[in-house]
């Protein structure tokens, strides 16, 4: 075994920014927190530039966060030699003639395949399986992320509750929230809407406005864009120019850092998240969030909608529970006059959701995390 394995982290973007958002926190932790040298392969550097804006979208290689990054694309440089541990993240395909390296080497590198995060109990009797390449002397090994011991568990950087409850630290003058989440009143109820295009949004929007608590809703550029032509009719605001209708209050922000993106979720009251890193994070934040799953074909992604509501829910009672549900399934199905229907009961939830979302993050902190799961498994097999 090395003294020090090196790991190559595979990436191609396939969910805009979520692939390349989770390939890239893993790396940087790899980096920052285990002192491996680590090389991110990504083939749109254009997309991971948006959320690390430390980056160089044009350049093909180029160090950054102590992580080398470099353009993944046919053919690969000739100095590309496989790493002691190999990545691939979420079965992106690894190039065959890296693969013939890997194979070629007196010692194979281990090679794992990291899944997508599912809250489905089947994953974990599939995590840390073995398949072994049928043309190469290779093993792919498949991990898992998930909530439990028996899976991967969820990427955490090690003082990332820490940096969190001091970012939240209330101020001298606490009447007015930091601009990360708008420099909204502290009586307003403030919302971060990150989420895939929905048909819900204007039936959201309408019951926001004429409800009886102002609501500052904070939304990335390119976010929702035809929902909100539609519901504005076409006057879409410009970033950072507020437009109020009735009691809401919509902002459009440019894209910003993950740790920006991260602080902004700590500061809101209710997060809408999609995929899978942001998911992650609005768990970490532990405030009351949404989550709006990839869609799948088929309605593939509903079972993994439900899995996580059956876990995430089963430490509420009642009310509060059918709240969380009846919302997050309305919201996901895109049906606008359920998804107003659902809103108030979420809403007086919120005191509970958050007291609860507490509780969830803290018990989940009690695990190991992703990476350091992710490096065991690899030191086990090197």
């Amino acid at each position: 075994m090395p003294v020090s394995p090196s790991y190559d982290v595979f990436c191609r973007v396939v969910d805009h920014f979520g692939d390349a958002g989770i390939c890239w926190r893993l790396a940087r932790q790899l980096a920052r927190e285990h002192g491996f040298a680590v090389t991110l392969w990504i083939d749109d550097r254009a997309v991971l530039a948006r959320i690390a804006p430390v980056l160089d979208a044009r350049c093909d290689d180029q160090i950054r966060s102590g992580v080398r990054v470099r353009r993944l694309a046919a053919p690969m440089p000739e100095d590309a030699k496989p790493a002691d541990v190999v990545i691939e993240g979420f079965g992106c395909g690894v190039p065959e003639p890296y693969l013939a390296a890997m194979a070629a080497r007196a010692h194979a590198p281990v090679w794992i395949n990291l899944e997508y995060l599912s809250a489905e109990a089947w994953i974990e009797t599939s995590h840390g399986l073995p398949s072994p390449n049928p043309r190469l002397p290779l093993t792919r090994w498949f991990f898992f992320p998930g909530f439990t011991n028996r899976t991967g568990g969820l990427l955490r950087e090690h003082d990332l509750l820490a940096t969190r409850d001091a970012a939240l630290v209330p101020a001298e003058d606490s009447t007015v929230r930091s601009p990360e989440d708008g420099g909204a009143p502290a009586e307003v109820l403030t919302v971060s809407l990150y989420c895939y295009p929905n048909s819900a949004l204007p039936a959201l929007f309408d019951v926001w406005s004429e409800g009886d608590k102002r609501i500052v809703c904070n939304i990335p550029d390119c976010v929702a864009r035809s929902e909100l032509d539609r519901w504005l009719g076409g006057n879409v605001p410009h970033q950072g120019t507020p437009i109020e209708r009735g009691r809401l209050t919509l902002i459009v922000h440019p894209f910003v850092a993950q740790d920006s993106f991260d602080r902004r979720l700590w500061s809101s009251d209710v997060n809408f998240v999609r995929g899978e890193d942001s998911f992650v994070r609005a768990q970490w934040a532990a405030r009351p969030f949404i989550w709006h799953i990839y869609p799948q074909a088929a309605a593939a992604h509903a079972a993994k909608l439900e899995a996580f509501l059956a876990r995430y829910t089963s430490g509420l009672h009642g009310v509060s529970a059918a709240a969380v549900r009846d919302f997050w399934r309305a919201f996901n199905a895109g049906d606008g006059a359920a998804t107003a229907t659902a809103w108030p009961s979420l809403r007086a939830s919120l005191p509970v959701l958050s007291t609860h979302g507490r509780a969830w993050a803290s018990a989940l902190a009690q695990q190991s995390d992703l990476a350091t799961r992710l490096v065991n498994f690899a030191a086990s097999r090197l």
